[in-house]
């Protein structure tokens, strides 16, 4: 039981990402007119008449020998030409349909045919689609494209304005139907889904690869490396989990225009499609500004958190080092106190299996459920504790709470006034909350609402 899948492959700057965004309806992958811009795999759902499937985009497959024929890849990008050539080539060995995007303006050239002989050994249900066909002539030129001998049609495309994406998406779909037996239908995304954020080149895609067991994302030393959020699904212990690798988040400062801008914006996407955050910090490094700047980014999304320090391996210790380290990160990340925090190596595997089962964890304290009877016992101690605040002779008073939804937990208050409401008084009854019960890693969001004593109630 599982969606078919989809990859979008062809030689560097044809448009692969534009057609990928159109597709799946958001701008999900980076687009440049720099060829060499998408590097990983890249994942999304798109449907076509009612059948749902997933949407593969790819780096552009840049063959050495037709290196000096096709369009110039970006500086940053040449170093990375076997890397990215290797995730397309995963992605056609996934994929259930390759659609081979090719340049109506510019006709065949040698990286075409390259890329051409690659597919014909794949074996696999093949559509060639001429992008950039923007008008009627470049839509004539598109047939030229029947001399690569690959499947059963060119379809001429403008993947920026859409024109002839339905007549591909027909052919995608048709092909799916002509499959050997295979059940394709979509199940619901039950997955636990954990982003990893941090800093540039503090290890994130390293415990990806780690994590999911595979080089499933460029692994390098060089800072910026990812651009784009990237899912993998994986079953750990029976739970489906979606890991979600991320672009480094640089000071707002510091982020530089185009490009790496995007992949910022991605990466906060992500955060929002995530259930739990893993922030890694460099040991090496200490806590830096950046840091606490993402730590802040993860509670204002209300994501749930767990600390990772990475490259604890490289650190010279003894039996203090870890709770000096430990008292530094609850001092600068008091705001999310809550996040528990590991110490790990991505490079050794130190203590990497201990992330999972941490993560799990979180999820469900984000998943707990408070009773409502239970909830006001507590409300009532907590005031017998500690008096709630008063101004000019009037008292702060608590009719009655309860929790109104999961993910994160969310409570709803019932008050006399708002007014009376200090910052410090609310802060102690989620203290309360969490000693009584937990929600480890979870932020707790506490609602007030004003509503008068009713008449007949017991008085004070």
């Amino acid at each position: 039981m599982r969606k078919p899948i989809v990859a979008l492959v062809g030689r560097p700057n044809v448009g692969k990402s534009t057609l990928f965004n159109r597709l799946i309806g958001e701008q999900r992958s980076v687009t440049s007119e720099i060829a060499g811009t998408t590097r990983d795999r890249i994942y999304g759902d798109s449907s076509w008449r009612g059948v749902v499937f997933t949407l593969v985009d790819t780096g552009g497959i840049e063959m050495y020998e037709a290196h000096k024929h096709a369009a110039p890849l970006s500086e940053a990008s040449v170093d990375f030409v076997p890397q990215i050539r290797a995730q397309a080539l995963l992605a056609i060995q996934d994929a259930d349909v390759v659609v081979m995007l090719v340049d109506a303006a510019q006709g065949i050239t040698a990286a075409d045919q390259e890329v051409a002989d690659i597919l014909r050994r794949a074996q696999k249900p093949i559509l060639i689609a001429a992008n950039k066909a923007d008008n009627e002539a470049r839509r004539m030129d598109a047939l030229e494209f029947y001399a690569l001998g690959l499947g059963e049609a060119v379809y001429p495309i403008s993947a920026l304005h859409g024109t002839g994406t339905g007549d591909l998406l027909d052919a995608i779909v048709s092909a799916f139907r002509r499959a050997p037996a295979e059940d394709f239908e979509a199940p619901q995304d039950d997955s636990l889904k954990i982003a990893i954020l941090g800093r540039p080149n503090v290890g994130k895609s390293s415990l990806f690869n780690r994590l999911v067991g595979e080089e499933r994302v460029i692994v390098s030393p060089i800072a910026g490396t990812t651009r784009d959020a990237v899912d993998t699904r994986l079953t750990w212990q029976g739970m489906p989990v979606t890991l979600i690798d991320t672009a480094g988040l640089r000071r707002r400062g510091s982020i530089e225009p185009g490009i790496e801008k995007f992949s910022v914006i991605r990466a906060l996407r992500a955060l929002e499609r995530a259930d739990v955050a893993l922030l890694l910090i460099d040991a090496t490094e200490g806590v830096t500004a950046q840091d606490t700047h993402i730590a802040g980014m993860i509670k204002d999304s209300h994501r749930s958190c767990v600390i990772v320090v990475n490259k604890w391996d490289a650190i010279e210790k003894d039996e203090h080092t870890m709770n000096a380290f430990t008292r530094i990160i609850r001092h600068r990340f008091d705001f999310i106190s809550y996040a528990p925090i590991l110490f790990i190596s991505a490079l050794t595997g130190q203590r990497i299996h201990t992330v999972l089962p941490t993560a799990a964890r979180v999820q469900e304290e984000r998943l707990r459920r408070i009773p409502t009877s239970a909830f006001n016992k507590l409300l009532r101690e907590a005031q017998l504790r500690h008096a709630p605040p008063s101004s000019a002779g009037r008292r702060l008073r608590i009719y009655y709470g309860t929790q109104v939804c999961v993910d994160p937990p969310t409570f709803l208050l019932y008050i006399n006034s708002r007014d009376l409401l200090h910052f410090s008084y609310e802060r102690y009854l989620e203290n309360q909350i969490r000693e009584a019960y937990g929600f480890l890693g979870t932020p707790i969001c506490l609602s007030f609402r004003e509503r008068e004593r009713p008449n007949n109630a017991a008085k004070d």
